[in-house]
């Protein structure tokens, strides 16, 4: 399947509204960052998170799924997590 077919081809070619980086900063910092930068957005705008924190990934993905918002994408490189997060309410 190229990636043109693919159901999620325009959210994955697609930039996101925001990005914040956290890399280097550590628990609690990057899901309060995510936290206070998803209240300023609007519904439907999507948020890049860039993250080298090994707790990251499940801490924003938690975070994500308890304020009712969809993770569109997590992509795991080396010891960088980045995750698209769409702001649903």
């Amino acid at each position: 399947m190229s990636i043109k077919s693919h159901p999620l081809a325009s959210i994955m070619t697609t930039k996101p509204d925001k990005t914040i980086d956290c890399q280097g900063l550590f628990c609690p910092e990057p899901v309060f960052k995510t936290r206070m930068k998803l209240d300023e957005m609007q519904i439907g705008e999507t948020l890049e998170v860039i993250a080298d924190d090994p707790a990251a990934k499940s801490d924003i993905e938690t975070l994500a799924k308890n304020l009712g918002h969809e993770i569109l994408s997590i992509n795991e490189e080396d010891d960088v997590v980045t995750i698209i997060i769409k702001k649903l309410k």
